[in-house]
């Protein structure tokens, strides 16, 4: 598996290394050592989750206030541009993001640590997105961020045209939000 810091440094890039032939392919979706050694901690994952989305379908920029979660997220059918974006009040990256195209054709996977809000748009007609999380799912914790907020900047993919669930359409902007102290 290949490992490669963002930007934001956390956030780290994982591409598998893929056996192919006339029959078809075969690769290692996770090993806990090379995923550990690769981000350089220990995790310890406790939930996945499979969404399923149509094209245009933005989910995010969502995050946990307390029970953070890392997440392992990849895509098994289809392609997304998932973003992450250091919601840490004290950190030097506090506000800024980072992007990646992840697609069932190039197997890539991103790792979004605690402390980072997440959240993707949906490039293809459809696409299923799994994910492993370092902590259950609290709705009573959960915040959002607007997926358009001016002071964060994504670039999202050109022409895109959101379908937001009323939440994303509510989210905050990030200087109104709830926030890690840390």
């Amino acid at each position: 598996m290949k490992a490669k810091p963002l930007a934001l440094p956390d956030v780290v890039l994982l591409e598998p290394k893929v056996f192919g032939d006339r029959r078809g392919s075969f690769f290692e979706s996770y090993n806990h050592a090379q995923f550990e050694e690769a981000i350089g901690r220990h995790v310890e994952f406790v939930q996945d989750n499979h969404s399923r989305s149509a094209r245009n379908v933005l989910r995010g920029l969502h995050y946990q206030i307390q029970h953070p979660q890392g997440k392992l997220v990849r895509v098994v059918s289809g392609e997304v541009f998932d973003v992450a974006v250091d919601v840490r009040k004290s950190s030097t990256t506090f506000g800024q993001w980072v992007g990646e195209l992840l697609s069932a054709e190039n197997k890539k996977q991103l790792w979004v640590p605690e402390g980072y809000a997440h959240g993707f748009v949906v490039l293809s007609d459809e696409a299923e997105f799994l994910y492993k999380t370092t902590d259950y799912y609290f709705p009573e914790f959960e915040r959002s961020i607007r997926w358009d907020d001016p002071a964060i900047g994504i670039q999202w993919p050109a022409g895109i045209r959101p379908v937001l669930s009323e939440k994303d359409r509510n989210g905050f902007l990030l200087a109104d939000a709830e926030v890690f102290a840390r």
